[in-house]
Formats: structure tokens, sequence, C-alpha cells
């Protein structure tokens, strides 16, 4: 479990199924995303899931995203495609609770599974893939400390692609960076010993 100022970052669990085949067959979370809605059966997709939970796969680490004031599951996060040769991991994140946008939930929960990264694997570079017209996403990114480093097509949507390295987290220590973001970022960072 991780917390952060807002968020928790918890395992996945059966319990989180009814929420999570809800927001994969919201078209709008599912445009957001650049999918299309699941539409599988919830038999189907329980199935699916669960095979997953007992099936864990070894290049890719999953989380719920809780609210910590309420406890409420709000959304998912994931580092994926996790090449330990090039030592680098694709990060993804959806808050599928509406009433939670643009209250700092996803910057909190982007920042803590960051900071979980570069402080407990040998991970060096974080990357994204965010929708070239989705500028909250974006925004969130650039508060998080990710630049963008290139544009990809994929299935005719363009996106631009965001980075973080290792020595974002060394900066934030060092307060070389010190802004208002990366002020709150240092303060989630555990004390070190």
């Amino acid at each position: 479990m991780l917390i952060g100022q807002k968020v928790v970052l918890r395992e996945k669990r059966i319990g989180d199924a009814a929420n999570d085949y809800a927001w994969r067959r919201d078209a709008d979370l599912a445009h957001l995303d650049a999918v299309l809605p699941v539409t599988m059966s919830y038999r189907e997709y329980m199935a699916y899931y669960a095979d997953e939970l007992r099936h864990p796969n070894r290049r890719r680490c999953r989380f719920a995203i809780d609210s910590l004031d309420d406890g409420k599951h709000i959304g998912n996060c994931m580092y994926y495609d996790i090449d330990e040769d090039r030592r680098q991991a694709e990060l993804g994140i959806m808050i599928g609770e509406r009433e939670y946008w643009g209250k700092g939930y996803g910057t909190d929960a982007v920042t803590t599974v960051v900071c979980h990264i570069f402080k407990e694997t040998n991970i060096d570079r974080i990357y994204l893939n965010t929708l070239e017209w989705n500028v909250r996403a974006q925004r969130c990114f650039r508060k998080c400390g990710f630049i963008a480093c290139g544009r990809v097509t994929r299935r005719g949507n363009d996106f631009i692609v965001m980075e973080l390295h290792r020595s974002w987290l060394k900066s934030i220590e060092d307060n070389a960076t010190l802004t208002p973001q990366s002020a709150d970022i240092k303060a989630q960072l555990p004390p070190t010993t």
C-alpha cells in the first residue's frame, strides 16, 4: 500500500471489478484512453478479472486508487511494459469517478506511484502516451515533472509521448527544483536515514 496526500494506492482485488467494469464500458472514459468500450458481459468480465488476479503479469504492476479521505475506489493506475534491460516502464492512470476530476487526485496518484517506482525498483525512465487533445492530462503530467519527448500516431490517434527520469527524484530530494509542486512531492517522500 502506498499513501499519498490525497490517495491510497493498493493492490487490486475482486471487489474492484464492478467499478472497473463500469469504467471500461463508459464511452467517454474509453475515448480518453483511445480505446473502445468493453462489450463483454459482466460474467465474462468477472472470469477474465479473476484470472488476472490469480495470475499476475510480472511485466506490470497495477494499483487501485482510493480517496484517502473517504476510502472510495476512484480509479486505477499501473506501470507496465517493464523492460528490465532498458530500465524503463510505461505509466497509465484513469480516474473513473468524475467528481474527483480536477481536484488533484490524479496528480497525487501519479506522484505517489512515480516516487515508489524510483525508490523501490531499478527503473530509470518512466514514459507515457497521452492524447494530443487531452490538455487536462498533459497538465497533470507536467505538474508531476514529465516532459514531452515525442509524438506517435496509433490507430489514427495522435499522442504526445512524455517521460520522467530517475534524476527527477534526486532533484526533488536535493531541493534543486523546489516549486510548489515539488515541495508537495518532497513532503510525500519517506525520510532518508
